[in-house]
């Protein structure tokens, strides 16, 4: 198994809070699809003939791309990777793309889940981070694509926004849940340095909420969530049963994944590497034939802390069995010893021979996970 995560950097404006890679040069896109195309056959062996059974193209805002454009790519893959084995193909986009016309460009091409960035049903919040959404426009999207035939829709939604209430907060889960979407993301927001939003932060323009409310947003939303039917398979991903995010989930389960354009991210089971945070020096690497990249070995530290990370983040959590399959006995048996002190304590629960957050450690996660990574002496 393996997946395809294809990058489209192309924004048509920025959001004030976002640190992702993204552009908002479309006379690019021309020169961009060209490359991205290279790069993908340049790329061929790295999943080593593993068949491919996600795709998902993220952002960026990958709605800004036309059907043609789409095209170009999906005849590559099909022709490179094959789409046979494919189980999940994924589109981000924003809401106010998504009309009946731009669904219907898409109708031919194999898109089966679509990923919509709502962030919150608030007017003047969205304008505060420069959505180029309304509320209304979001409701409207998820209904256009109900009629275009999408059957698996997922919506993000950002809580710990400038202002945020308890009131807001639960009105923006009522309306998510009233959409009656297959799959919910949920993350609080992050002042990342360097965005707009941190800088406006800095100069007390806007300020972050404390950390009780922060408590009862999250607690609100597992319990909002979870009474409308929802289950929590990872710390900030709801679903309907059986509608979990098979891409994402492959990440956190450490599967092989080709990573294409600017900034994006691969791994092919032993090493990581990830690709120039700029289009310029992305799409002249790949017309030269020498791709921009950076690489990291994985020593058995580095992929001891990522299981750890990765796999305690879900609902299945650390597997013993394949923590000791995997890693050797020192840091199998640091792992059980740190782990006991949060079983005692209850933040910790052992399910099916895992270690499991339980629900009151799903609030000090960040916590439990620092203190079972491995650090050199």
């Amino acid at each position: 198994m393996a997946g395809i995560y294809i990058h489209i950097p192309f924004c048509k404006t920025r959001c004030i809070y976002c640190d992702f890679y993204s552009t908002t040069r479309s006379e690019m896109k021309e020169r961009y699809i060209l490359a991205l195309c290279r790069e993908l056959e340049m790329r061929q062996d790295y999943l080593q003939n593993k068949p491919v059974e996600t795709i998902y193209f993220g952002g960026g805002t990958p709605s800004q791309l036309s059907a043609v454009d789409f095209e170009r790519i999906f005849a590559t893959i099909d022709r490179l990777f094959g789409r046979e084995h494919c189980r999940e193909i994924t589109l981000e986009a924003n809401p106010d793309d998504l009309t009946p016309e731009y669904l219907h460009s898409l109708s031919h091409l194999p898109f089966n889940r679509i990923s919509m960035g709502i962030q919150t049903f608030n007017d003047t919040t969205l304008k505060l981070l420069k959505r180029r959404h309304t509320a209304l426009q979001a409701i409207q999207a998820v209904a256009a694509c109900r009629q275009a035939g999408f059957q698996n829709i997922s919506i993000d939604l950002i809580y710990g926004l400038p202002g945020e209430t308890l009131e807001r907060w639960k009105n923006d889960l009522q309306q998510a849940i009233a959409l009656d979407v297959e799959h919910i993301s949920a993350y609080h927001l992050i002042y990342e340095e360097g965005t707009p939003l941190y800088i406006m932060c800095k100069n007390h323009q806007v300020e972050e909420v404390d950390e009780e409310s922060s408590v009862d947003f999250f607690s609100l939303l597992i319990d909002q969530l979870t009474e409308a039917g929802y289950e929590q398979y990872e710390i900030s991903n709801f679903c309907r049963p059986g509608k979990l995010s098979q891409h994402n989930t492959s990440y956190w389960q450490g599967t092989k994944y080709l990573g294409c354009g600017p900034s994006a991210h691969s791994f092919d089971g032993d090493s990581r590497e990830w690709n120039s945070s700029s289009i310029d020096a992305y799409v002249e690497g790949i017309n030269q034939g020498m791709r921009v990249f950076e690489t990291e070995q994985r020593y058995e530290a580095t992929r001891y802390n990522e299981f750890i990370l990765t796999s305690l983040r879900t609902v299945w959590g650390i597997s013993l069995n394949q923590l000791q399959s995997t890693f050797n006995d020192k840091l199998y048996h640091y792992c059980l010893r740190i782990a006991d002190k949060h079983l005692q304590s209850g933040t910790l629960e052992l399910r099916n021979n895992a270690l499991c957050l339980s629900r009151k450690g799903i609030f000090v996660s960040d916590g439990i996970m620092s203190d079972l990574l491995w650090v050199e002496d």
